[in-house]
Formats: C-alpha cells, sequence, structure tokens
C-alpha cells in the first residue's frame, strides 16, 4: 500500500491526503454524539461540519473594545443559547451586562444565573465545574485570556456532559487570533451600516460575522442581520434572491 501510494502523481497524493485531513476534521470536530443548534442560514449551516453550533462542545466568540462590536457579539451570543434548552450559567468577573438587554436576542433573564468570579482563574474553575452538570442549556465564561491547557478541560467537559460551552472573549484584539485553543470554532462579530429605511430606529442591525477558526471547515465572513426575538439570524432582504456573497479568509 506505501509502494503504490508514494507512486502515485503528487497532484493525487494531495488530493488523497487532503479528503482524509478533511474526514478525520468532521468527525473530530462533532463526533455524532451531541445535537447541533443550527442559524437557519443555508450558507452558514451547510459551511459548519454537523450543520450548525455544535452542542456538547468549546466555542469562542471574539469581542472587540468598540461599543457597538462588543454589543453585537454580545446579542450574537444570546441568540446561540436562546435556541438551546435549559438554565445557562453565564460566568464573568463581575456582572456588567444588562440583562434585559439579552432578552432582544430570546433569551430571557429568568433562564440566566449569573456568576461573579472576579477573576479568569475563577471563571475557569466555574465553568468546569457547571458543565459536569448535563442538565443544563449552555455555559459562558467572560475571560480575558485563556490558555491551551484550560480550553482542553472546558473542552472534555463539554464533551463528557453533552453541555453547549462558550467562552466569550470581550474586547480581544485580533492580534490574538494566533492563541492556541481547543475550541471547535471561534467567532468575530463587527456592526455594519444598515441600509436607511426613512424612519428612525426601525432598521434591523446588520453585522459583518467572521468565523475566525473551526476544525473540519475553512474561515468564512457572511453580512448577516443581527439575531432576533427567537434568536435567529437572517438574510439581508437585497440577498434573498439566493446570491449570498461571502468571503474566505485565511485561517489563523
Amino acid at each position: 500500500m506505501e509502494h503504490i501510494f508514494e507512486s502515485l502523481p503528487p497532484m493525487s497524493r494531495t488530493a488523497i491526503l487532503d479528503e482524509l485531513r478533511a474526514r478525520i476534521a468532521q468527525v473530530e470536530a462533532v463526533g455524532g454524539r451531541h445535537p447541533v443548534l443550527p442559524f437557519g442560514i443555508d450558507a452558514i449551516d451547510h459551511h459548519l461540519p454537523g450543520g450548525g453550533i455544535a452542542t456538547g462542545a468549546l466555542h469562542e466568540v471574539a469581542g472587540s473594545p468598540d461599543l457597538a462590536d462588543d454589543a453585537a457579539a454580545t446579542i450574537f451570543l444570546a441568540g446561540i443559547l436562546a435556541r438551546s434548552r435549559g438554565q445557562i450559567i453565564w460566568c464573568l468577573h463581575w456582572r456588567d451586562l444588562f440583562s434585559p438587554a439579552l432578552h432582544l436576542a430570546g433569551l430571557h433573564p429568568d433562564r440566566v444565573i449569573f456568576v461573579e468570579a472576579g477573576n479568569d482563574t475563577n471563571v475557569l474553575i466555574a465553568m468546569e465545574e457547571c458543565l459536569r452538570h448535563p442538565g443544563l442549556g449552555g455555559v459562558v465564561g467572560e475571560l480575558r485570556k485563556m490558555s491551551l491547557t484550560a480550553s482542553r478541560r472546558l473542552q472534555l467537559a463539554a464533551e463528557q456532559s453533552g453541555v453547549l460551552a462558550m467562552v466569550f472573549r470581550r474586547a480581544m484584539p485580533p492580534e490574538s487570533q494566533a492563541e492556541g485553543s481547543a475550541a471547535l470554532t471561534r467567532w468575530r462579530v463587527r456592526a455594519v451600516p444598515s441600509p436607511a429605511l426613512g424612519f428612525p430606529g426601525l432598521a434591523r442591525p446588520r453585522w459583518s460575522l467572521a468565523l475566525e477558526r473551526a476544525r473540519g471547515t475553512e474561515p468564512q465572513i457572511w453580512t448577516v442581520e443581527g439575531s432576533d426575538e427567537t434568536g435567529c439570524l437572517a438574510v439581508p432582504a437585497a440577498l434573498v434572491d439566493g446570491s449570498y456573497p461571502s468571503q474566505s479568509r485565511q485561517a489563523a
């Protein structure tokens, strides 16, 4: 077998290896044991292994020092959690979130238990402990930094319980993209101008949604309308004809 493989033309060997890597990565990314939370937008769901955000796994959402971007990232995260079932544990240094705003993305404040942990170390401890309880709908941790070892522990705990784990890296600078992580996906959300409708306050927020890193697929960027009261994104009206532009990005 080795002799036959070595005798193949370089392009054939490359194609075979690429296909094997893709299949292995897809198995590693989803595993088939836990359900996924689809976004409801074909261009995004078809791009993600399994067709959505995998539960029983760790994901990252990158925030930004820009207030509009940070708010968009928070609502994006809340929208994902709103589509899960069960209580949400939100671990953070101190409670500075305006919880009624989460309701705008379908995440009712009654579903959220906030844990004020004081620092990154305690947030990680609280997250790992909460992830041991399979009845939860999700566990969020707001972190400034996360080591590769810490991310592996969270990923393992999420796999074992089947609970969705989300790390929110608020005010995360783009240069931090190179940091190692065991998370299946990393997302970055930026607010972009919405088209003027002639009536102030009626335009749905529009975002640039970047999949910066993902196991089993390539980075990508989409333009979407922000989460509604059910936690769902939408395709901007100008793109509903099926031509959905997206922009590939090089992996970090």
